[in-house]
């Protein structure tokens, strides 16, 4: 089917690091600490209750940079539940004081598989699940499960354990097109070198498939369409937030100087866990910091182990990476650090 593509706010109308409620055709907010950015836009909208948790967010973020490994998992927890809190304040959603979260470790030697974490029906993480449209209680799942579903550790996850399959399939050019014919809009995006292959085509999250609107580059679309009228364009907005959330459950980033997107396979597999990022590293991070606290001993078994450059890579990588997705939420923004010509 031929398509064009769909031009808003005199850019391509794309995808956005926000889920619930993106600002499309904003301008890249360009920005060397986007703590401060934050606490500024919540003080202009007289969120103080909100702007306390963040900035104690921003004070624990600070402590996980100077406490050695066995340490920094518990401040770099109560970084993410502070600031988990302040988006829930400032999105007006209720919660329990109940962190919403639980876990145990099997026996046997140290290793992320019997480090276990359960999903509570309660409190922070269980708002943070429903506000992104998550299921909240009943799910237990291992470190090691919820790491390897993180996109910005999945590459160290692979090559700890090479028999892993890949989850994460790299995508560029993202965007939204419409038909030449009617009003019908759908999700595209384009798959090279490796990936661009009937094979990784047929590895997929149900409901997409190859898009041959284009015979010059290897394409895949979303086969669910929504309506795209150019006479009414904030009506074609607002369906293009409600298409845009479904479509986000399966389009992931790695925050950085680059925009990376990924979009997350499909299939029977083993450890596939259909959670948002935030999610994932909260509930991870949750373990480590009750292992930091109460037994030391056995986190430090962990970092003698074949995983300990995974664990570290995660300890290391995942506070920036929840910084930028719980920041791209509470504001409706897009965050990147300046010096590069290739943003919009």
């Amino acid at each position: 089917m031929a398509f064009i593509e769909i031009g808003y706010k005199g850019g391509p109308l794309t995808i956005h690091k926000a889920i619930t409620k993106p600002h499309f055709g904003e301008k890249t907010v360009l920005v060397t600490d986007t703590w401060d950015y934050v606490d500024l836009w919540l003080r202009r909208s007289k969120q103080d209750k909100a702007r306390f948790f963040w900035q104690q967010a921003h004070s624990f973020y600070d402590a996980t940079r100077v406490l050695p490994k066995v340490a920094s998992p518990l401040p770099a927890y109560y970084c993410f539940l502070n600031a988990t809190k302040a988006l829930l304040i400032a999105k007006g959603i209720n919660f329990s004081d109940q962190h919403g979260v639980s876990g145990y470790t099997k026996a046997g030697r140290a290793s992320l598989s019997n480090e276990i974490v359960k999903f509570q029906s309660g409190g922070i993480l269980a708002a943070l699940c429903t506000h992104l449209g998550e299921p909240t209680a009943g799910a237990m799942h291992s470190i090691a499960d919820l790491i390897y579903n993180l996109p910005y550790v999945h590459r160290a996850y692979d090559l700890t354990f090479e028999s892993s399959k890949e989850l994460f399939i790299p995508i560029s050019s993202p965007r939204i097109v419409k038909s030449s014919k009617s009003h019908e809009a759908w999700f595209v995006a384009e798959l090279q070198g490796k990936y661009a292959t009937q094979k990784t085509v047929a590895k997929l999250p149900a409901g997409y498939e190859q898009e041959l609107g284009d015979p010059n580059r290897f394409m895949i679309r979303r086969k669910a369409r929504f309506n795209w009228v150019g006479s009414n364009r904030e009506d074609s907005i607002a369906r293009y937030c409600t298409y845009h959330r479904k479509l986000r459950s399966q389009l992931h980033y790695i925050c950085g100087s680059q925009r990376l997107w990924y979009i997350k396979r499909g299939g029977n597999i083993t450890s596939l866990i259909s959670r948002s990022p935030l999610t994932l590293a909260f509930a991870a991070m949750h373990k480590l910091s009750e292992l930091s606290r109460y037994t030391p001993d056995l986190l430090a078994r962990h970092f003698e182990c074949q995983h300990n450059w995974l664990l570290s890579e995660f300890i290391e990588s995942s506070p920036d990476q929840f910084l930028d997705e719980i920041s791209s939420e509470m504001t409706g923004r897009e965050f990147m650090p300046p010096g590069r010509s290739s943003r919009r």
